[in-house]
Parts: C-alpha cells; structure tokens; sequence
C-alpha cells in the first residue's frame, strides 16, 4: 500500500505528539500538596466546623487532613455532607487519622470488622488517599508477638485502602524512638516490617525532638519511605509540653528545628508528596491565625 506525503506527514507528526507527551509526563516533577492537620484547629473544628474550614480557605488553604472521623461521622457530618462542605470552600480533604488496632480483626470471620470496613469507605468517599492510623496502643509496644501481628494486619488493611483506591499509613509520636526493639527501636521495627507499597510513613519531625531523635537521620536510614510528613517547629515548654516531653510547637520558623533541612531532604529522598502544618500550641494567638502564617510561610519556602 503506497503512503501519500501528507498521510506520513500526519501519522509522524502524531507520533512524535505521543511521543512528547510521554516523556513529558515521565520527567514531571510529582505533585506537592501543602495542607493543615484540622488537630490544630481542633477547639473551633468542634465549635463550628463550616465557619472555621470557611476562615481557613479564606485564608489559602486548599488541602486538609481530618482527626475528627467517629461513628461514621466527621465532625458531625455524614460522609456525604461533609464532602459537599468542602467542595463547596474548595478544600480536598486528602488524608486522615483513624485509629486502628488488633481490635480491627475479626479473628471468627478472618476478616476485618464492619465498622473499619466502614471506615474504609468512608474516606474514599470523601475523598481521601490515605488512612492513617495515628497512635499504637501502649500494651502492645513491647508485645513482639502481638506487634508481629499487628504490622500483618497493617499490610492487610494497605490491601484493603489500595482496593478503594487509597493507602493505608502510619502517624509517630514520640513514644516509637524511646522503645528498644532489637538493634533499633520501635519506629524501625514498623519501618522494617511494613510493606512500603501498601504501608506510608507520615512522619511527624515535630514529635521526634523530645527522645532526642533526627527527623534527616531517619530520611537517609529510609530513603523514600515518607510520603507524608507533619509539618512542625518546637521551642521550650515551661510546663511538661504537649507530648510530656518538654517541648511545644510554634509558628513554623520561630522555633529551634530545622524545618526548611527537614523539608529539603524529604523531598529530595523522601519520597514526599503530601506536607501537612500542624500546629498544636499557640502562645497566646489565636489558632487559625496561626495556621494561616504557618501557611503563608510554607508558601515563602516553596511549598
């Protein structure tokens, strides 16, 4: 079959299209998302949810991450509704923290419980990419066994967030880098025995400072393990501080970590996508605001 010039012309010019967009999409930088722990604003969030997501996305927030999910509710909301309050301010609400355990498993069934199914379900349908479990329970920190099967189900319950379209993830504190497990401590036991397809890491730097731990340090240990981070500065607690550890946080930049490091290094080796502010003691300011400068400054950093 013979081929006319302008029917070459055509088929190599589609081509070399294709072939353009390809590479295009194969070298773009992946997507940052800057957004707020809703834990900062958590007195106002109970007080009146819609008037303080309201004032947040005046102030130039677009992403959130919840704390307030129970009885299939957030913050009050049916899944449904809450998802249409924030379309409506033009937030996303990308991630959030829901408590999960053994008690998630029902051994009878072999399966996991209606109600974390329903929670499941829930965040895909608010929108959601990430499950987040923010705590683990203190009588299972130095239970091998138990903490054996617990990381099990953590690789489970990835199946189940991927088969909704999400990932599951793990939340520190500070309690992670004081328990010795091995030749390392809890926080590399949940690294090392979590699969990292199934399993992100939202490491909160904020928390590590109390035990003494190096927020760097553990980015070059896990290369790429971070999709998520907590965003957060430190200073001095006159009084125990949040965590009991002597320290509180403060308006990102006034404070004695190396946030900008922090950020640099995650997100060149990291692996991090998603960087939420929290802010959880304010100095006598008024929370929103705070989030708002933290945002602003965010912003100035190039995030």
């Amino acid at each position: 079959m013979n081929t006319t010039r302008r029917q070459f012309i055509k088929s190599t010019s589609l081509a070399v299209a294709g072939a353009a967009l390809i590479n295009k999409d194969a070298f773009a930088a992946p997507m940052k998302y800057t957004g707020l722990q809703l834990y900062s604003v958590r007195d106002a969030m109970q007080k009146n949810p819609a008037d303080t997501l309201k004032k947040l996305s005046a102030g130039g927030y677009k992403y959130v991450e919840h704390a307030g999910y129970d009885d299939g509710r957030f913050y009050g909301y049916a899944p449904k509704d809450f998802k249409k309050l924030l379309d409506d301010l033009g937030l996303k609400m990308l991630s959030g923290h829901s408590r999960f355990s053994v008690t998630e498993w029902d051994s009878a069934k072999n399966d996991f419980t209606d109600v974390w199914k329903q929670t499941v379900a829930d965040s895909a349908l608010v929108g959601q990419q990430f499950v987040i479990n923010p705590w683990l329970d203190e009588n299972l920190r130095g239970d091998t066994e138990t903490l054996k099967k617990l990381m099990h189900l953590y690789n489970k319950s990835g199946e189940l967030c991927k088969a909704h379209g999400m990932k599951f993830g793990y939340h520190n504190h500070n309690f992670e880098f004081t328990v010795k497990m091995g030749d390392g401590n809890l926080y590399d036991y949940i690294l090392q025995n979590t699969e990292p397809s199934l399993v992100a890491q939202q490491m909160d730097f904020g928390n590590m400072v109390g035990p003494g731990a190096k927020a760097m340090d553990y980015i070059k240990k896990y290369p790429g393990r971070f999709q998520l981070l907590h965003v957060k500065d430190e200073i001095k607690s006159d009084g125990k501080g949040e965590m009991s550890d002597g320290y509180d946080s403060c308006i990102l930049g006034e404070g004695i970590l190396p946030v900008k490091e922090n950020l640099a290094l995650a997100t060149k080796i990291g692996g991090t996508t998603h960087y939420m502010i929290e802010q959880e003691s304010y100095q006598g300011k008024d929370p929103v605001d705070c989030c708002i400068k933290d945002l602003k400054i965010m912003k100035k950093w190039g995030y």
